[in-house]
């Protein structure tokens, strides 16, 4: 038990690392907080959208932004997709599941806004749908995926794909970056820490 332990505490730290002295990477995450704070100050809205851990990632990070992060601050418009559930089923029904974040992108979505679609293998139907929808609108849409980016790779205008094949790895550098993006975006908006 304990080797399997040590191998996945390893193996989060060693994608943690590829991160850490990935400056192009940086660099991307960097670009994605831009994004961000011009669509805030723009009136606009970040969207998120993922499936299973990842919608956990998607509704964690939109409550990040439109809460607060590290201080006391204005909110911020930012929601998962999937969150009204009368709305998912009731399209998962009429439409079929993979219909779903597409038909809220196209409801929700004005140029502008930000989509941040979660899939680690970017493969995933229902959030291709939703890129695509979200492009449809004018939004500028972010990928967090694995390594590959899957066929969201040639869909998204940044791509924040983990050097990991592993999905708990993959999901884990995930809300690391997202983490960094709220931070990012808070003191880009509201000033420094005060804490």
């Amino acid at each position: 038990m304990n080797n399997s332990i040590n191998k996945a505490i390893r193996g989060s730290i060693a994608v943690k690392e590829a991160l850490l002295t990935d400056t192009a990477f940086q660099e991307k995450i960097a670009a994605t907080a831009q994004c961000m704070i011009a669509a805030f100050r723009g009136g606009g809205k970040v969207l998120f959208c993922g499936n299973g851990g990842s919608a956990a990632d998607a509704q964690h990070l939109a409550a990040e932004l439109s809460g607060r992060f590290y201080f006391d601050r204005p909110p911020l418009y930012a929601e998962a997709l999937h969150v009204n559930s009368s709305f998912l089923t009731a399209v998962a029904n009429d439409y079929g599941y993979d219909e779903t974040f597409a038909r809220m992108a196209e409801a929700a979505g004005r140029a502008g806004d930000v989509l941040v679609a979660i899939s680690t293998s970017g493969n995933s139907t229902g959030i291709i749908k939703a890129v695509e929808a979200g492009k449809k609108r004018g939004m500028t849409i972010v990928g967090f995926t694995g390594a590959t980016g899957g066929a969201m790779a040639e869909l998204c205008d940044l791509l924040l794909n983990v050097p990991a094949t592993d999905t708990p790895r993959i999901q884990e550098a995930h809300i690391l970056i997202g983490h960094i993006l709220c931070e990012l975006v808070e003191k880009e908006m509201f000033g420094a820490k005060t804490e």
